[in-house]
């Protein structure tokens, strides 16, 4: 079994965390980075707030860009990073040179919390296959961690 293949595993397992660089990952040229979900929220909410001062008054497009940013922060952007983070994982999770290629720009990390209490991290520094054989094989028939 490839390290990929054991590192899947553990993943499904929830034994193994994947760590992304949501910001990097989320930019134009990433091949994650969807410019609609980014960049047409904004813009209508912008419009929507300039409009409202133009037609009726300050005071209502001052309230409209408020509440445009309060929807952004608290409701559009957990979404958007939480698809930035699927489509991520399953792009480097798609084959190993994807996986290398994605490690050595810092764009990923890796985190374990053995039964014994160890945790254990890899970072860009470190060699991730070294680091998934490092782990004990008994990692992967544990039951899930809840």
């Amino acid at each position: 079994m490839s390290e990929l293949e054991r590192l899947r595993l553990l993943l499904e397992s929830e034994r193994v965390k994947l760590g992304v660089h949501i910001r990097q990952m989320n930019s134009p040229g990433s091949p994650v980075y969807r410019a609609l979900e980014n960049v047409l929220p904004p813009g209508i909410i912008l419009v929507a707030s300039f409009g409202s001062t133009m037609l009726v008054h300050f005071y209502l497009g001052a309230a409209v860009l408020a509440l445009g940013c309060w929807w952004w922060l608290m409701k559009q952007q957990p979404r958007v990073k939480d698809a930035v983070f699927e489509r991520t994982a399953a792009l480097v999770l798609s084959a190993e040179p994807q996986f290398d290629f994605w490690w050595s720009r810092g764009v990923l990390s890796l985190y374990a919390k053995l039964p014994d209490g160890e945790e254990r991290a890899a970072t860009r520094r470190d060699d991730w296959r070294a680091w998934v054989r490092a782990l004990p094989e008994e990692l992967e028939t544990m039951p899930k961690v809840s």
